[in-house]
């Protein structure tokens, strides 16, 4: 019964394969690209604070959060300067808003905001593809396009992969990976809970978490039609209030 268990659980790994490479890809351009990525973990040590409560060991979200400012070599006086702005009833929390829309030549365009002012964020994001050839839309437009994933990157600690495979299948782990000596892991978004359990009940080390969003088919542009969308989406980029952006370029 286990074995049979386990044969169609890896079956799912044919639909999840393509988000590793996708992803890495995707993720090397869009950091490379934006300056900003600081701020943007800034926003989600106030949401988490916000929600949880300054301290990491009681507050899971924040935990997560300071391993990704790790990952991503933030000072560390600057995550406890954020943690203690968090704390401070006069600082506005920031909501977390998903816009969705159409982009030139039909690409469907994904954005996730973190924004103190809803009317602000909106009136731009409109603005942004009105001027560029896009068109926002409304909610679950397109967000049904992309399969919503959380993402782990792990150190196995000299652990069989394969045997830790088969443990992690049993909490909802869908694609496995090594990649540079750390082991990748990739589940459908509602089982973030249980893996992050999981790997810090059996003192496997978390490098870095969070999660992303994979479209289900993609579209190849020529190299003119994929210009025209890039002045889309650097001008979104470059507004504060945007956390990430996903579309359904190849």
């Amino acid at each position: 019964m286990r074995k049979l268990y386990v044969i169609l659980q890896l079956k799912n790994f044919n639909k999840m394969g393509r988000a590793f490479e996708f992803r890495k890809e995707r993720k090397m351009k869009r950091w490379a690209s934006m300056s900003k990525t600081f701020t943007r973990l800034g926003k989600e040590i106030v949401i988490a604070v916000k929600e949880g409560g300054p301290d990491p060991e009681t507050n899971s979200k924040l935990r997560a959060v300071i391993l990704n400012c790790k990952a991503a070599n933030m000072p560390k006086e600057n995550v406890e300067r954020a943690i203690k702005r968090a704390t401070d009833k006069d600082t506005e929390n920031y909501k977390e808003v998903l816009f969705e829309g159409y982009g030139p030549h039909g690409i469907a365009v994904l954005i996730e905001t973190a924004t103190d002012n809803n009317n602000r964020t909106v009136a731009n994001i409109r603005s942004y593809f009105n001027k560029y050839g896009g068109s926002l839309g409304t909610q679950g437009s397109v967000e049904f396009m992309f399969d919503h994933i959380c993402t782990f990157t792990i150190n196995a600690g000299g652990r069989d992969v394969e045997e830790l495979e088969l443990e992690l299948i049993d909490y909802g782990a869908e694609d496995i990976t090594e990649n540079e000596g750390n082991v990748e892991v990739d589940a459908p978004f509602e089982s973030y809970g249980q893996l992050q359990k999981y790997f810090e009940d059996n003192h496997i080390e978390i490098i870095s978490s969070g999660f992303d969003r994979i479209p289900q088919s993609t579209k190849k542009l020529s190299e003119q039609e994929q210009a025209e969308l890039d002045v889309l989406l650097e001008k979104i980029e470059e507004d504060d209030d945007v956390q990430n952006i996903y579309t359904s370029a190849e």
